[in-house]
């Protein structure tokens, strides 16, 4: 008789189940990768990302600038807010059951309406966006009270994050009313509020969150805002080659947003981050920190459409300005990551220094009117510096 193979035995998959009790899951479970509902998850936010970046855009070509980075700040918050709880909550209590997919479900199409809501938000009206934000958050309640009844370590911790979502949420619906009369003021103080409701729940019981899945959730984040990034920028080239309007300048600046965007990518995902996350203290910087992450690699999109619409004639604002809407987003991106990510890792002082100085000098290229091409012509030296000194301390390291 022939033997029969390993790999031909036929193994039957476990069932899904309505549902299971919603414990919490280790944090040094292994293999721990993103599922496959948390990348449908991030696909809704691709969408809300676009509409956030399409709006600035728009306002800093019309020379809005003030109200354009004011807009942006406050919907990219609520964005990077929902996505952020969902991802953090997942880490440690995700069953995939069918109770908890429904569940996902319902703050899937919450965020689906806080989309839809980013182009009126532009405008001062944040009707949709709260309607939105107020489905999601009914999703998430039911989350932490189902994690509160299965989990009753860590229960005192998940009440806290229900109790706390709750009250925050009737303020943002009472805000609707009060918005008119005191303006961004009480958005400020709401939100404020909202970002100390973890720092207060977790003083408990800490939940599970697992470190290397939570880096790879963040490493995702940041391929959809440089996605974005990557599809404003095309889309604008289109629009001008539509017109036929196509010149050099288009052409220095595809060249120069391919090299930003590479090296932007590559700088990210140089060294894996979840070494960082040593404590709930560490993880609780890191995660608040990379706002300004997500915030200015999802705003170089808005800056190169800029700079496109400026080459065709299109913006009706100045060449210097037109280098800013880029250099800007691109400098406070090198500066968010030297702090998330760099000063921590940085073995001299040259290392420590390499991105603050070179944040300074692609702040200074609109200046000197340099083109994009000069901005990723500076990320270009800046990537190729730090991989000589990485592979330069490597070498030692071998031959010792």
């Amino acid at each position: 008789m022939s033997e029969t193979h390993p790999s031909q035995h036929h193994v039957t998959p476990p069932r899904r189940v309505f549902s299971k009790p919603m414990r919490a899951r280790s944090p040094d479970e292994q293999p721990r990768a993103s599922t496959p509902l948390e990348l449908l998850f991030d696909l809704v936010f691709v969408v809300a990302v676009a509409f956030a970046g399409a709006g600035l855009h728009h306002a800093l070509a019309e020379g809005h600038v003030a109200h354009g980075l004011q807009s942006y700040g406050v919907v990219f918050a609520v964005i990077w807010w929902a996505w952020m709880n969902f991802s953090w909550f997942a880490s440690a209590y995700d069953t995939d059951d069918v109770l908890y997919r429904l569940t996902v479900f319902v703050q899937l199409l919450g965020a689906l309406v806080i989309a839809a809501g980013m182009p009126s938000a532009f405008d001062g009206s944040f009707v949709i966006g709260t309607v939105g934000y107020t489905l999601m958050r009914v999703g998430t309640v039911a989350q932490w009270l189902r994690a509160a009844k299965n989990d009753p370590a860590r229960r005192v911790t998940n009440m806290r994050y229900a109790k706390g979502i709750m009250a925050v949420q009737l303020c943002w619906i009472a805000n609707l009313f009060l918005a008119p009369y005191t303006g961004l003021w009480t958005f400020f103080l709401f939100f404020t509020v909202e970002l100390s409701i973890p720092l207060w729940a977790e003083r408990s019981a800490q939940t599970t969150w697992h470190a290397e899945h939570i880096a790879e959730r963040y490493g995702l984040f940041t391929i959809i805002v440089l996605g974005e990034s990557i599809l404003s920028a095309s889309s604008a080239l289109q629009a001008g080659m539509a017109a036929g309007q196509w010149n050099l300048a288009l052409v220095w600046i595809a060249l120069g947003g391919a090299l930003i965007v590479f090296t932007m990518w590559w700088l990210y995902f140089d060294e894996p981050a979840h070494h960082l996350l040593t404590s709930t203290k560490a993880a609780f910087f890191w995660g608040y920190t990379h706002f300004f992450v997500f915030s200015s690699a999802a705003a170089v999109g808005a800056g190169l459409a800029v700079a496109v619409d400026h080459a065709t004639g299109q913006a009706h604002i100045s060449e210097m300005a037109a280098g800013a809407a880029v250099a800007v987003p691109v400098a406070v991106y090198v500066l968010s990551l030297w702090f998330v990510h760099e000063r921590h890792r940085a073995r001299n002082m040259f290392e420590q220094c390499l991105f603050p100085v070179g944040a300074l000098l692609i702040l200074g290229t609109p200046l000197l009117y340099a083109t994009v091409l000069w901005v990723g012509v500076l990320m270009s030296v800046m990537l190729a510096m730090k991989l000589f000194v990485s592979c330069s301390d490597q070498e030692k390291i071998h031959i010792k």
